[in-house]
Parts: structure tokens; sequence; C-alpha cells
């Protein structure tokens, strides 16, 4: 089997590993969001300490790359914290698509943080994938309006976050570094709110959370693996493989059906993935 077929198994892996953080999420019930977000990074900053450990360069950091740490896990913990709230106050599969907005909003803040300009195509992809999300928020003067914005700010935080991501790779640091900052970050961030807001868990909700953990977990090695086989360009439509799993776990599990207005959301952000992916291979085959 060649790198790019690993690098496609490994990011399918990570989308179902991250549709299933997301469906545990939704099944600890009744908990506040930050709870759940700091158990979820918990058993994260666990593993990634591991992992550190057991490495030949240990838990050494560049001299140059604690600006990009601090703002890849303050954007990545705004992002977790609206995705989680996101999760549980709409369908998983409306959460995850919003979520999905990510690379779009990459595309934007690469123009600021690494000087990279997007062409006309890749900004058409962008105007069209945020208008994929209009069908999914379905702007209202309601709850549900407001609940799913909090879902595209999650999407915001993320597309931010994994721009500092890119640029913290190009300068060289290692992958478990990057996945303990921003786990640690966020345990530190969310821990206060445990002290004032926390709601005793039954011995289900803590396997929940914790099976959400492992699940992330998962996810976060898997997508860092995938990169390492193949290209983004080659390979990272596949991650949006994740908004189909979460919608089968939504059915099956939660009996949730999107409506007709997300359906349509849904296949015009993936068309647009899926446009700019076959555009940004025929570019390079050109160049």
């Amino acid at each position: 089997m060649n790198d790019k077929k690993q690098g496609i198994i490994y990011i399918i892996m990570a989308g179902f590993f991250f549709a299933l953080m997301t469906f545990f999420v939704r099944m600890s019930g009744d908990l506040p969001t930050m709870q759940k977000a700091f158990f979820r990074n918990a058993v994260a900053a666990v593993a990634a300490v591991i992992l550190l450990a057991k490495s030949d360069e240990g838990f050494k950091i560049k001299k140059d790359s604690w600006k990009g740490l601090f703002l890849r896990s303050f954007f990545g913990t705004t992002g977790l914290i609206c995705n989680f709230y996101a999760v549980d106050h709409l369908t998983i599969a409306d959460a995850n698509i919003l979520n999905k907005l990510s690379p779009f909003f990459a595309i934007i803040m690469s123009y600021f943080v690494l000087k990279e300009k997007a062409n006309k195509t890749e900004w058409l992809c962008v105007v069209t994938a945020f208008i994929g999300a209009v069908f999914v928020v379905k702007p209202s003067m309601n709850v549900q309006f407001f609940n799913a914005m909090i879902g595209v700010i999650g999407g915001l935080g993320a597309g931010v976050a994994y721009t500092f991501v890119r640029k913290l790779g190009k300068q060289g640091e290692r992958g478990p570094v990057i996945v303990m900052c921003f786990s640690v970050f966020s345990c530190i961030v969310t821990a206060p709110f445990l002290l004032v807001g926390a709601k005793p868990m039954s011995v289900y909700q803590i396997v929940m959370l914790l099976f959400a953990g492992a699940a992330a977990t998962g996810g976060q090695l898997s997508i860092t693996k995938a990169y390492t086989k193949a290209p983004a360009k080659e390979i990272s439509v596949f991650d949006y493989s994740q908004v189909i799993f979460a919608a089968l776990l939504g059915f099956v599990f939660l009996q949730q059906i999107p409506d007709y207005l997300s359906v349509i959301g849904y296949v015009i952000i993936i068309g647009s993935a899926i446009f700019k992916w076959n555009y940004n291979l025929r570019y390079e085959e050109k160049v």
C-alpha cells in the first residue's frame, strides 16, 4: 500500500474518531460545557506527555515557538469550547459541519499570519462555503440561531488554530509538543470553572467523557500520521468523512435527522471543499 492510500485511511480514521468524540460528549448528558472540555483535554494531555517522555528530545521546545504555541492554544481552546457547546445544542451533524468551516477560515487567516495569498478560485470556495453555512445556521431571531453561531465561532477558532499549527510546523516544532501545550492550556483555562460550576457526575458520565478524550486523542494521532504520509492537498478532503460519521451516529443512536436546509448546507460546504481539493491537485500538476 502506497503512502497516499495510507494517508487517506488515517485521515478517515481521524474523521471517525472525532465524530465519536462529539458523540460521546453528547452522550455524557447535562453537564457544563467547561466540565466536558476539561475532561476531553485531560486525557489528551496525559497521552501527549507520555509520548514526549518516551521521545529522544523529551520536553524540549524551540525558543521561537512560544508565541505560536500560545496563540494556537488560545484559539484552539476557544474553538473547542464553542464546538462542545454546539454539540450539546444542535444535531451532532450540524455541529460537525460548522466546525468544518475551519479550513476556509484558515485560508483567510493564512493571509495575515503566513502572508500566503489565496487566488480567486480559493476565495470563491470560501464564499460558497459560507453560503452553505447560512443554510445550516438558518438566520433568525431565536435561540437555535444563537447556538448555530456559537458553532460557527468554533469553526473560526479551529481555523485560526490550524493556521498557527502550520506556522509551528514550518518552524520545525514537533506535533506532540503542540498537542501537549494545547491540551494543558485548555485544562488550565477550564479547571477554574470546575470549582464554581461543576456538577456531580455518575460513573456513566465519567466513562463517556473518558471515551470522548480517548477518541479525541485517537483523532489527533491519526490526523498527524495522515499528514506525515501524504500532502494535505491530496488527502484533506477526506477529513469531511467526519460529518458523515457524525450524521450516522446521530441518526442511529440519537434519532437525529438533519432538516433539508441543513442537508443543502452540507452539500454546498463539502462540495466547495471537494472543488477546492480537485482544483489544487490540477494546479499543482500544471506547475
